[in-house]
């Protein structure tokens, strides 16, 4: 069953697990199992999360619903933060990153390119150090991001290219058999889309590696 966080006629904001699609009409994506677990007869997704990430999200489940929210997203308005653990220690407590990314849909994969061309896009998100903790010869650093743009592996890319990989992060550099992609979608930011409500949504990642590392309390 999923966790369902809050959910009315319009809107179901839910807990995304780990390795399920969040959007599509293949068997055991989210849309197929909202509508199952909630039964309404649609779900619209409105933003996106990647396979190997779980956290918190918003749905639609109707179309009027779905094309507002569709408009915080492009707006900036619906804000997104994350909690991701590095493979070593930001030189800075906090920062501004800013790239030029090109996803190759061959190898599916985000490059940071230095120079615009065909399908580059500008990203941008802002991180916090909250704690690090020693790792062998290293550290692993837990950070939370805020996202202002919403590009393809652009987390997992940013970071990589700066020789900070996300733990468990095979495809950019951070592989480890200890867990999967140290990425979880915390916290959700947004207007309703009908009453226009002010609404916040968190969820702590599970208490497993590597997140059991780190002391949770304050955010």
């Amino acid at each position: 069953m999923l966790e369902i966080v809050y959910d009315d006629a319009h809107i179901a904001v839910c807990v995304k697990p780990v390795g399920t699609a969040a959007q599509g009409e293949v068997p055991g994506a989210m849309p197929q199992l909202l509508r199952a677990q909630l039964g309404c007869k649609a779900v619209f997704p409105v933003h996106r999360l990647d396979q190997i990430v779980g956290g918190v999200m918003v749905y639609a489940k109707t179309q009027p619903a779905a094309a507002a929210l569709s408009r915080q997203v492009q707006a900036g308005e619906l804000q997104k933060e994350y909690l991701a653990v590095l493979r070593g220690a930001p030189q800075r407590q906090a920062d501004t990153l800013c790239d030029l990314l090109y996803h190759d849909r061959t190898k599916n994969k985000t490059f940071v390119v230095t120079r615009k061309r065909a399908g580059a896009r500008e990203a941008r998100l802002a991180y916090t150090l909250v704690q690090r903790v020693p790792d062998g010869a290293g550290w692993l650093s837990l950070v939370c991001v805020q996202l202002f743009t919403g590009r393809t592996h652009q987390i997992r890319a940013q970071f990589a290219s700066r020789k900070l990989p996300l733990l468990g992060d095979g495809k950019y550099g951070g592989g480890d058999n200890r867990c999967a992609c140290a990425l979880w979608s915390y916290r959700l930011r947004f207007s309703h889309p009908i009453s226009g409500a002010e609404m916040t949504f968190t969820r702590l990642p599970p208490d497993s590696l590597p997140w059991n590392l780190f002391l949770m309390e304050g955010l």
